[in-house]
Parts: C-alpha cells; sequence; structure tokens
C-alpha cells in the first residue's frame, strides 16, 4: 500500500477564501488639538464669554433673556421715574434735617485726627501748664469777610463732637459693665443710665443757655459748642469709675483713692471750662466810648459774667460729676 505525498498540492484544488468580519468597528481618527485661545475670549466665572459681555453693553455681564426687557422703553421710564423720586426723597430728607442741624457745620464737629484726640484727652485731663487758650482763626479769600476757626484737627483749643460722645457712649457701657460685675444687670439699665447721662446734658445746656440769656451774653459760638464742653465730664468721670472699680474689684467708688482721683478730675475739667468758655461768656467787648457810665456798666457786666462762669466751672461741674459717678453704684445682688 502506497502513502500519498501531502506535500504536493493537488492539480484542482478549490480557492481559498479570507474570513469576512460580521461587525464593522470604527477607529476614532486621531486630531490635533485646538489652537490656545485668546485672553480676552475666555469666558467669566460664570461661564458665559466676555464676547458676549461687551455685546450686552457696560462692565457686567447680562443673561440675553434680560436683554429685550432692558432695552423695552417702559422698562427706561419706570428706571427714571424711580431715581427721581430717590433723588427728591434724599432732598426732602436734608431740606427737613436743615432746619435743625446745619449738616456741614456738623461736620465741622467731626473733622479730627488720632493726634488731636490724643492731645485733647490730655488737654482735659491734665490743662495745668497748657498756653495759650485761644482758638485760631483763618480768614477767607474774599475781603471784608469774618474770620472763620479752625478745625479741630488744626487746632487743639477747638471744641469737637467726637471725644463728647464717644465718651458719653462709653459711659453707659462702663456702667452696666460694672452693674453686671456686681451681679446687678438688667436689660432695661441700659437705657435708664443714658436717660440719666443724656438728662445731664441737657439740663446744663439749659443753666448756660440761660445764664446767657441773662447776662445780655452775644457771640458768635453755636450751641454745638455748649454741647461739645458740657460732653468733656464724662472723660473725668470714665476714669474716677475705672481707678475706683479697679481698687474695690468692681464693688464701688474705691474708698478714698477713687475719691481722690475723682477730685483730680473735677478740679482738671473744671480748669479747662474756665479757660475755654472765657470766649464765650467774657467776649472782648472793649467799648470805644470813653463815657464813664458806659464803662462802669461795662465792669459790672464782667465782674457779673466772671461770676457765673466760675459758679457754672465748679459748682454746677461739682453736682453733676458727683451724681454721675454715683450712678455706677447701684444696688447690688442680693
Amino acid at each position: 500500500m502506497q502513502r500519498s505525498a501531502y506535500n504536493v498540492p493537488p492539480a484542482h484544488s478549490p480557492p481559498l477564501h479570507h474570513p469576512v468580519p460580521q461587525h464593522v468597528s470604527t477607529v476614532p481618527q486621531l486630531r490635533s488639538p485646538p489652537p490656545p485661545v485668546p485672553q480676552q475670549q475666555q469666558q467669566n466665572s460664570y461661564g458665559y464669554p466676555q464676547q458676549q459681555q461687551q455685546q450686552s453693553g457696560g462692565g457686567s455681564y447680562m443673561h440675553p433673556a434680560f436683554g429685550g426687557f432692558m432695552n423695552d422703553s417702559t422698562a427706561q421710564m419706570g428706571f427714571q421715574v424711580g431715581k427721581s423720586a430717590v433723588m427728591a426723597g434724599q432732598e426732602y430728607v436734608e431740606q427737613n434735617l436743615n432746619r435743625y442741624v446745619n449738616v456741614s457745620i456738623l461736620k465741622h464737629y467731626f473733622n479730627v485726627s488720632n493726634s488731636y484726640v490724643v492731645n485733647k484727652l490730655f488737654l482735659v485731663l491734665f490743662p495745668w501748664r497748657h498756653k495759650p487758650w485761644s482758638r485760631q482763626q483763618q480768614r477767607m479769600s474774599g475781603s471784608g469777610q469774618d474770620p472763620l476757626f479752625l478745625p479741630p484737627r488744626e487746632d487743639t483749643n477747638s471744641p469737637d463732637m467726637y471725644i463728647p460722645v464717644m465718651a458719653f457712649v462709653t459711659y453707659i457701657l462702663l456702667s452696666t459693665l460694672l452693674a453686671g460685675l456686681r451681679g446687678a444687670f438688667r436689660p432695661e439699665l441700659l437705657g435708664i443710665t443714658a436717660s440719666h447721662a443724656f438728662a445731664v446734658v441737657i439740663i446744663e445746656f439749659v443753666v448756660i443757655k440761660l445764664g446767657c440769656y441773662l447776662l445780655s451774653i452775644s457771640n458768635e459760638s453755636t450751641y454745638l459748642d455748649l454741647i461739645a464742653y458740657s460732653g468733656y465730664k464724662f472723660v473725668g468721670v470714665i476714669v474716677t469709675i475705672a481707678v475706683g472699680s479697679a481698687v474695690s474689684r468692681g464693688k464701688g467708688t474705691g474708698g478714698w483713692i477713687g475719691w481722690t482721683v475723682f477730685a483730680y478730675c473735677f478740679l482738671a475739667n473744671a480748669f479747662f471750662l474756665l479757660r475755654s468758655l472765657k470766649y464765650v461768656l467774657l467776649p472782648d467787648t472793649a467799648s470805644a466810648s470813653s463815657s464813664a457810665s458806659m464803662q462802669t456798666i461795662g465792669r459790672s457786666q464782667r465782674s457779673a459774667r466772671t461770676q457765673f462762669l466760675f459758679i457754672y466751672a465748679y459748682i454746677v461741674q461739682l453736682a453733676f460729676m458727683w451724681w454721675l459717678s454715683s450712678l455706677e453704684s447701684g444696688p447690688k445682688k442680693a
């Protein structure tokens, strides 16, 4: 039996066919990365390109849905009416406020600096060797105009409203804080202390205005000057309360140490007012007349004004400062 040769292909063999895939697969085409976007065309933090920002008008972006509304004539008319109403309201408030308080003058009393505040506090507490006491004036550029006083920022002798207001608020907060340390704090104590302090300022203002009226004192000083000088006493009262409470650990006025500090602060405040109010109660009224009767009346009026200034600076201030200092030692916790 003969074996066939396998390595010899037959003469008539069928053709070979490659398999055809049944599922066509797509190969993704690789592309080059896009060119870098310029900085001006980058998107903002909300995801909207800045080109749309510029197209919407203005420097702020506006959503396309609101573009038609903002461009509507009715909406523009509404905005104009609202703006006019707001401006009319501001003008009405300013006109009614200027009837009672001149805002421009009030700004003059708050025109202070850090150096002025430090120097003024030092002057109120240590007025013994301060010179001069006269306020500095500046003359307007136009001829024939009255001289104006320099603002507190430029003149230490000028009264201000910043220190009195801050001392007023500090006195109220310090008094209620010490009441809380004694265990006698209650919410209405803030209002009571503020009412007492405000009543002192009002009564003192009425007293000095009444004295000016009875003594026929007419000067260029305003009522804000008198209120400012009335508020400087709170600086001495705060020092007295703070030192007395530190000595007694919040349980009273501090004994003889506290009353010694009170006596010093009272004398310093009285001397400060005696020198500062001299231009208010004792203005320079040198008469040009040589009549002996006019000179006699002038001397008598000056003597009466000096006595009133002494009573106000020492007697009235002693009563008010003692009352304010004794208010903080209220009832203790039972």
